[in-house]
């Protein structure tokens, strides 16, 4: 029988989803942009840092869920091959409509345009997709290995990990030649390796709800105060004039708090059975599409003109507009990925007859 997805974690995928698109309506819409304190006030854009910091742990949190189920799972090369179809599916489909739709011509798309879409795992046509499936493919000796370690040898590679790709960049305020900001696979592979200490040995203070709830909040007021500290000494010092932006990277020390944390305030949450679960259950499959739908290079800075985010910018009510926009762009995403779904899975019978008759007669 096949175990059913736990509706915790899968609710935490959602919600992370939520949380990404409310990063790019920020930040790519122009709303979280950072004033030197010495131009005026900006309660505009405090008020959306203070957002973005609490949504910044949300891809953190994706890579964490992955790395706490996959250590202890089979690796099956057929999900590497699932996850790169899907990935060609968007970049190949959403220049094609565009094309059909006169949004956009073949010929303005060019030659590096079509490559882009053709080779999205190359080019990073995806930033994210392109770390998280080298991640997938390394899993089975990273699971292997996490397996075979001791605590106090899985304890001592995790903290050397974390030293190199979050302690230092977090304590010195200055660019770094190896920094990446965790936009690469080297910062997933070290979120993998601290999920699989989660899951063999946990982290016991995190386990009581309130001490959870405290680390999430804690880290994110934290990322929020200290950029503002930052943007106001950046005037005066050129240092911390560039260490304004770092609090709000995935590999800031802060961002891993903030993101551990909440992973275990939904590791721990307790959703009854019923219709709310089976929903939950049946929609987080589809915000891997919600990301592949509105983050495409050809959309990724096209969706907020067509829902208008610059008319409200520079004012609060940009606050109702962009609750509007998340849960349009994620149900748009969902209906789409859905429809994949449905046109995969009559690939998958129409080319593999025989394991579908199989399946059924399993049910």
């Amino acid at each position: 029988m096949k175990a059913k997805r736990q509706a915790n974690f899968e609710l935490l995928r959602i919600v992370a989803m939520l949380m990404i698109i409310s990063l790019h309506y920020l930040v790519k819409g122009g709303i979280a942009v950072f004033v030197p304190f010495t131009e005026g006030e900006n309660p505009v854009g405090w008020f959306a840092w203070l957002i973005e910091a609490f949504c910044i742990v949300a891809v953190n949190c994706y890579v964490l869920i992955s790395g706490y189920f996959c250590v202890e799972s089979v690796w099956k090369p057929g999900r590497a091959a699932a996850l790169l179809c899907q990935i060609l599916f968007y970049s190949l489909l959403i220049p094609c409509l565009l094309i059909l739709l006169g949004a956009e011509s073949a010929k303005g798309l060019g030659f590096y345009g079509w490559l882009g879409c053709v080779l999205p795992i190359e080019t990073e046509h995806y930033w994210f997709a392109t770390a998280y499936l080298l991640l997938y493919l390394f899993t089975p000796f990273l699971a292997a290995g996490i397996r075979q370690m001791e605590k106090r040898q899985l304890q001592i590679v995790t903290g050397l990990l974390l030293c190199y790709f979050s302690l230092g960049k977090t304590i010195f305020p200055v660019a770094l030649v190896t920094d990446r900001h965790g936009y690469d696979f080297g910062w997933f592979l070290c979120l993998f390796v601290t999920a699989g200490y989660i899951k063999k040995y946990g982290i016991p203070w995190l386990e009581k709800r309130s001490h959870a709830i405290a680390g999430y909040l804690f880290s994110c007021l934290a990322i929020w105060g200290l950029a503002l500290v930052s943007c106001a000494l950046g005037s005066k010092i050129d240092a911390f004039s560039y260490y304004k932006d770092m609090p709000y990277t995935y590999n800031h020390l802060l961002c891993l708090t903030g993101s551990v944390s909440l992973f275990y305030l939904f590791k721990n949450l307790q959703i009854r059975e019923g219709r709310f679960a089976d929903a939950v259950r049946r929609f987080a499959p589809c915000t891997f599409g919600v990301y592949l739908l509105h983050e495409h290079n050809l959309v990724r800075y096209e969706w907020m003109k067509w829902l208008g985010v610059e008319k409200v910018a520079h004012s609060f009510l940009f606050v109702p507009h962009m609750i509007g926009c998340i849960l349009l762009v994620y149900m748009a995403g969902t209906v789409v990925d859905m429809v994949r779904i449905w046109l995969f899975g009559r690939c998958r019978k129409a080319l593999m007859p025989g394991k579908s008759k199989m399946g059924e007669q399993g049910k």
